[in-house]
């Protein structure tokens, strides 16, 4: 929410800065007196939190990239020294390790708040959109450095999922196979393969920082939503953002923190899969691969097509669907509290996308694969019907006047 700057410089320094590089200025107006609605509840903290395990994720992968070797017969070996001999290496590693699933695990957090209140919907397309592509580069990157540990899981895992671009071959003949040829830069996957996963895997985190900005930036502009989903009107409806939101995301990342360390001291292996302590063998293929707990749901969608080249679209779809939540939401309000059809409705999603990720770790057989395609069918119908259809018939619940009338609790105009 653009604001006029109450900047004062403190000093004849600081004002020589500020007049021609005003870092001070923009860190007092953007983080410090930025108005924000007073409404907001603890799912407001975790874009912070997410920011937080950017940064772990950022120093403890540098410090092990110091010691990674990115070769088919020493990487799995690299990592072992890492934990055994390098001090403190079996911290970074768990840090790092764990720093992922909790990265994700605020991130499905982040967006699902996001649905639930309408984040995406005018003026915060944009907004979202960027999200959304924070999200896939995230998965990109995870994935990526999954494979470096060069474990069974990790080395099989690259195997599946790098064949998925074979099944372009349906649509013109030889293009997948090349793709996968080029990706592995032979005909397995090899060293070529690692080498060029290592270096996508260092680079990527830094486009994911370039893409935060833009996206604090992009929430900077229309300012935060709220649970109301009602705009500020008055001075009385937003406090600054510190310190009031500062001391309420530092003490919500505490607590977060401690399940993180959780993890890392009392059950660094739990997220885990124990295959992926047994070295690479391309000679030898695991019963059931089975890929990190984050991306299970949308391997479990990719498993119930029965036809490859449907399956590879389903599941490029599931995520690619959510860039066009703002215009496939037809609803006139925007906070789901609000709606009270569609709660029921994104209640059951919620429980379809944990379905999805049980399935997930599931052999494609019996029920678990009848469950997963019933899971998914809903997945696609809840965006592509659900959503569109029931914005256009829902009468939405009565609405208080401003923001501050539903923190007095006010009833709202027309209310019983």
């Amino acid at each position: 929410m653009a604001h006029e700057s109450t900047f004062t410089p403190g000093n004849r320094l600081s004002k020589w800065f500020d007049d021609r590089l005003p870092i001070e200025r923009m860190m007092h107006d953007q983080f410090g007196v930025f108005p924000m609605p007073r409404n907001l509840n603890y799912l407001w903290t975790f874009g912070g939190i997410l920011t937080f395990f950017l940064v772990v994720q950022l120093l403890t992968g540098i410090v092990l990239a110091m010691h990674f070797v990115p070769h088919e017969t020493m990487a799995f070996d690299s990592v072992e020294h890492i934990m055994r001999d390098v001090n403190w290496g079996w911290l970074m590693r768990y840090m790092h390790a764990n720093g992922a699933s909790m990265f994700f695990l605020a991130a499905y957090i982040h967006i699902a708040r996001g649905m639930y209140y309408g984040s995406y919907k005018a003026p915060r397309e944009i907004l979202w959109i960027l999200g959304v592509l924070i999200f896939v580069v995230m998965m990109a990157t995870a994935f990526m450095g999954y494979s470096l540990v060069w474990g069974q899981m990790s080395f099989w895992a690259v195997t599946v999922i790098t064949n998925l671009f074979s099944s372009l071959d349906s649509i013109i003949d030889g293009l997948g196979t090349t793709i996968v040829q080029w990706i592995w830069g032979g005909f397995s996957v090899g060293n070529p393969t690692l080498n060029r996963l290592y270096s996508l895997h260092y680079l990527l985190p830094f486009v994911i920082c370039g893409l935060v900005v833009l996206h604090i930036w992009a929430l900077h502009i229309p300012g935060s939503n709220n649970p109301t989903g009602i705009d500020i009107k008055t001075k009385s409806d937003s406090i600054p953002f510190t310190p009031y939101y500062t001391v309420k995301d530092g003490f919500a990342m505490c607590v977060f923190v401690m399940l993180f360390a959780a993890f890392v001291f009392y059950a660094p292996n739990y997220l885990g899969h124990p295959d992926n302590y047994v070295e690479a063998n391309p000679l030898a293929t695991p019963p059931h691969i089975v890929p990190e707990w984050y991306f299970l749901p949308y391997y479990a969608i990719l498993r119930a097509i029965p036809d490859k080249l449907f399956g590879v679209i389903a599941f490029a779809g599931s995520i690619s669907l959510l860039l066009f939540l703002p215009w496939l939401d037809t609803s006139k309000v925007r906070s789901t509290r609000y709606r009270p059809i569609y709660k029921w409705f994104f209640a059951l999603f919620m429980i379809d996308v944990v379905v999805l990720g049980y399935l997930g770790a599931k052999p494609p057989e019996g029920w678990y694969l009848i469950i997963g395609r019933l899971a998914t069918a809903y997945y696609f119908a809840h965006l592509l019907l659900v959503l569109p259809l029931l914005g256009w018939i829902e009468k939405p619940s009565a609405m208080p006047g401003s923001i501050t009338d539903d923190v007095l609790g006010k009833k709202p105009a027309g209310a019983k």
